[in-house]
């Protein structure tokens, strides 16, 4: 498709709303109407597609810097287009570790010369992820990547002393402390979750309490000093029960669901493929069902993919040696239909809000996250929601073939993706990325 710089998207329905054209120009909607003038635009046809803000993920792996072989910023922001986003968050866990100014502007200067979605690095709370002592927090908010959220993902701020003190540092720039929580002593050797089919299948066993008992101390540090905490990949339902207490209380505490864990259970390890080891593991159904109501019913606000991409190698294996991780970004769109919109437990509004504008706003990125309106930045997702597609991973833009969904029918599809008022998606495919340019807007810690 030939295109201009000028959009008119004709037909949509906003946000599950009424049909209705927008027109993108500057990188920004200059209008929001019924049969709006097309002179000088390229005519995007999106009869029967619902136009969402473009979605915004708080938990991605991009691997690079160190672990170019399992994914690239490149591959990864392919992946996100692909897959609705328009933003994303780097975890630190790369090689070297994003705990400096250093390494998080130069996975910021990756980003915006890939040009398929806003990249923004989150950094390590503690230097090489080792939980001893505090990473440059300041200097890397101070950076040109203007990181506002830190979290040692993959490893747990297990030392209460440390995290207390993270999370009074963070206050002076308004920045989050998001917690990978896991007691490492309570799950030495885990293997899967604990309970009647770890008992079954002789694996060690990870149990809730290990998730649990961290939450509930770190929300309480946060009470006490007046702090942001946000909750990484919530997977069981007393955890949910301890966020539910800490908001009804005004602790300021937000909370993240993967879609894996709002649909796959621990019955699937009895395949014992590798595709289904993860961390936090797979839990029970009435976990699912806990975590289904609390995203609903707002006690957890967003979505987070955590695609942690493997090269084949590191699943290809037997399970104790196998990696923990599941791609996400292409199918998460699809699995949230799947388990909440097609279930009648939220509705399209509701989705942008747990996909785009929440996390935007707890990621304090000011050009994200805003409804489809005049003057709003132009990051739009439209979808088919009839459409179905079964994951292939082969096809997918991420190196990782590690999808837990291969192979299942899915339903909902990405049909464009505009980013800053580019379309770095057409009709399901990649178009091209967006152009660097000094319009870009920088990174920014400054709220909605």
């Amino acid at each position: 498709m030939t295109t201009t710089g000028t959009y008119l998207i004709k037909g949509a329905r906003i946000a599950g709303g009424d049909a209705a054209d927008l027109l993108v120009e500057n990188g920004y909607i200059s209008a929001v109407g019924g049969s709006l003038p097309a002179a000088g635009a390229t005519v995007v046809d999106a009869d029967g597609l619902i136009a969402l803000p473009g979605m915004v993920d708080l938990h991605t792996h991009l691997r690079e810097p160190g672990r170019e072989d399992a994914e690239t910023v490149e591959t990864g922001t392919r992946a996100a287009a692909l897959g609705g986003f328009t933003a994303v968050h780097a975890m630190a866990n790369s090689s070297p570790v994003a705990d400096t100014a250093g390494v998080v502007e130069q996975v910021w200067t990756l980003g915006r010369q890939a040009g398929w979605a806003e990249v923004r690095p989150v950094g390590a709370v503690t230097v090489g992820l080792a939980g001893e002592r505090l990473a440059e927090l300041g200097a890397m908010a101070d950076s040109r990547a203007g990181v506002r959220i830190f979290s040692d993902d993959g490893m747990c701020v297990w030392d209460p002393v440390l995290m207390r003190r993270a999370l009074e540092y963070v206050k002076v720039f308004d920045g989050v402390i998001a917690q990978h929580a896991q007691e490492p002593r309570l799950t030495e050797g885990a293997q899967m979750n604990e309970g009647a089919v770890s008992a079954v299948l002789g694996m060690t066993g990870w149990p809730a309490v290990a998730e649990e008992s961290i939450i509930a101390r770190d929300v309480l540090l946060a009470q006490h000093v007046d702090s942001r905490l946000h909750v990484c990949h919530v997977s069981t339902a007393g955890s949910v029960e301890i966020i539910r207490w800490a908001k009804q209380r005004g602790i300021k505490v937000t909370a993240e669901v993967t879609p894996h864990h709002l649909w796959l259970t621990d019955e699937l390890v009895r395949s014992y493929d590798p595709v289904f080891k993860v961390n936090p593991p797979l839990r029970t159904n009435e976990d699912v069902l806990a975590l289904r109501a609390a995203l609903a019913d707002g006690t957890i606000d967003v979505i987070g993919t955590d695609h942690a991409p493997h090269p084949s190698e590191a699943k290809e294996c037997e399970w104790a040696q196998a990696a923990m991780g599941m791609t996400g970004l292409e199918t998460a769109l699809s699995v949230v239909q799947h388990t909440m919109v097609d279930t009648g437990l939220i509705g399209w509004a509701d989705f942008a809000r747990i996909t785009s504008a929440t996390p935007a706003r707890i990621g304090r990125l000011a050009h994200q996250g805003q409804p489809l309106a005049e003057g709003s930045a132009a990051n739009i997702t439209l979808v088919d929601p009839a459409a179905r597609w079964t994951v292939d991973p082969a096809a997918m833009a991420t190196k990782g073939r590690n999808s837990p969904f291969a192979g299942r029918e899915l339903p909902g599809r990405v049909v464009a993706t505009f980013f800053q008022g580019h379309p770095t998606v057409l009709d399901g495919k990649l178009n091209v990325p967006r152009a660097e340019t000094a319009e870009q807007p920088q990174a920014s810690g400054r709220p909605d």
